[in-house]
């Protein structure tokens, strides 16, 4: 199996720490006045979502995880877990809300989302990095609500709530980035 080393530490990185897939989402090389180089870095799991730091010295090997993805169609939440279904065999394959996590307000019916295969077992979902919604909620524009940067919120169709300029209402279509829960345009 591969091997990733301290000089291999980049952003997206995989590896296994404890058992654990992790992804690097954040890295930092320090090079200290006295003493050897090491690496400081923020890792994901792909089994629950939590974020944690690890600080990692020359010498240390961590294993590189084999991961896999599916492309299903997200159906619905059935009180206990969310469902899905094989785009090519239409088997179902539920996850628990904890698997789902952050994705979870994302998920509206029919969208593909991408699942997780770790060692064979699912383990987490991601939604697509770009998806449209429609705002079912946010509070009315003020005339001289126009300054540059002001933000107010809005709640999307699929519950999850976004900060978006003061031009954009309710029943507007925007375009959101799922990885940040980022407003990015007003779809025309």
């Amino acid at each position: 199996m591969a091997t990733v080393g301290m000089s291999d530490i980049k952003k997206n990185v995989r590896l296994i720490v404890g058992e654990v897939p992790y992804k690097v989402v954040e890295f930092q090389h320090v090079k200290p006045g006295k003493g050897a180089a090491f690496v400081r870095m923020k890792m994901k799991s792909f089994l629950n979502g939590k974020v944690v730091e690890k600080t990692v010295h020359a010498g240390d090997k961590f294993e590189v995880p084999v991961i896999d993805y599916k492309t299903m169609q997200y159906l619905y939440d059935d009180g206990d877990m969310y469902q899905f279904m094989d785009n090519e065999t239409y088997e179902q394959l539920g996850l628990t809300y904890e698997q789902c996590d952050d994705a979870s307000k994302w998920f509206k019916d029919g969208i593909n989302v991408d699942i997780v295969f770790y060692k064979g077992n699912a383990i987490s979902v991601q939604a697509p990095e770009i998806m449209e919604f429609v705002i079912t909620e946010t509070p009315p524009n003020f005339k001289g609500d126009t300054s540059s940067g002001s933000k107010k919120p809005a709640t999307l169709e699929s519950g999850a709530v976004v900060q978006v300029p003061y031009h954009v209402l309710e029943g507007d279509t925007i375009k959101v980035n799922t990885v940040d829960g980022e407003y990015l345009e007003k779809v025309k």
